[in-house]
């Protein structure tokens, strides 16, 4: 069968990431738990083989779509095993394993592959992480390396996207937008915020920034609810800032759409003291911690709530 189609409205570009994903939760039936031991958190979780439980997560780079020849083979090198990081740090785990499939056309230089895996292993040993092995496959146009990385939860609870309530303050740390400029492959993965939120009981769920919040905070939202911002406490970025300047678009729209901010999303209990908590925060990190909102009930009326309806993150699929 013919894997393709002329029909754009019979095409996975009709359906977009978010609707595609629970098809393919739909066609996998009995053999997809439900999260986070399937499909629909930054990483799955496998059923303990001893006192914590595992972690699984994977993410490429392609040529083309996260680097190009304005990246040096070291930093595309260095955000493919970050960004896998980040999902880790998003349920509070710890890294250990990965390995690493590479799709190669027949033309790529041996210079840029080594110098891709000499940085590959130094971040690696950097964050203790052992590359188990891999893959090679020859592809005749695409470049691309993908990374499947392996860790456990810190202790015995693993924060998911799932648990928030109505009511629950929600935080992101760093600040947000323009990651095109840099930040996309120099960010650090928040490994010890996301194992130190993982131990607060007050923390209900957690996730990582990885395509905007507007569109990844849909992600958090509980049932019956909705988020309601504070534009002016978003930790705009000075990036986000420049760009605005540059395209015409609000500082704001970048903070809220750009995508690849690697920052950590989370909702903190309604019933906790959260000076005492933002306090516990700074006592134990540098990292810019900010509280940009809460849920309220979806019926409420928030006048001066962020209108998060009129912005969109990145969209995978989008568009055809």
């Amino acid at each position: 069968m013919n894997p393709f189609t002329a029909n754009p409205a019979l095409s996975v570009g009709a359906l977009g990431e978010r609707r595609l994903i629970a098809k393919l939760r739909e066609w996998l039936g009995a053999a997809n738990p439900p999260a986070p031991f399937g499909i629909g958190d930054d990483c799955a979780v496998l059923p303990a083989s001893g006192k914590r439980r595992l972690l699984v997560t994977t993410d490429p780079v392609l040529y083309g779509r996260h680097f190009d020849d304005s990246l040096a083979p070291a930093a595309a090198a260095a955000k493919l095993l970050k960004r896998n990081l980040s999902d880790i740090a998003a349920m509070g785990g710890d890294p250990r394993s990965a390995v690493v499939w590479l799709a190669l056309p027949r033309r790529v230089s041996i210079a840029w592959i080594r110098g891709f895996y000499r940085a590959l292993g130094r971040c690696a040993h950097r964050h203790g992480v052992a590359i188990a092995g891999g893959d090679i496959a020859e592809s005749p146009a695409m470049l691309g390396a993908f990374l499947t990385l392996l860790g456990e939860a810190s202790g015995p609870r693993v924060l998911t996207r799932q648990g928030a309530k109505s009511g629950d303050w929600l935080y992101v740390t760093g600040e947000l937008g323009g990651s095109i400029l840099g930040k996309h492959h120099r960010f650090t993965p928040r490994l010890p915020e996301g194992r130190w939120l993982a131990a607060r009981r007050e923390v209900r769920c957690l996730m990582d920034l990885s395509d905007g919040l507007a569109k990844d905070l849909l992600e958090l939202t509980p049932a019956g609810a909705k988020p309601a911002l504070d534009p002016a406490a978003l930790p705009v970025s000075r990036a986000a800032r420049t760009l605005a300047r540059r395209d015409g678009r609000t500082a704001l729209d970048h903070a809220l759409s750009d995508g690849e901010d690697f920052e950590l999303l989370f909702a903190l209990s309604a019933r906790c003291d959260r000076a005492a908590f933002e306090q516990a925060w700074r006592r134990r990190f540098t990292t810019k911690l900010t509280r940009i909102g809460h849920f309220v009930r979806a019926g409420d009326s928030c006048a001066d709530a962020l209108p998060l309806d009129r912005y969109h993150g990145y969209e995978h699929l989008a568009g055809a």
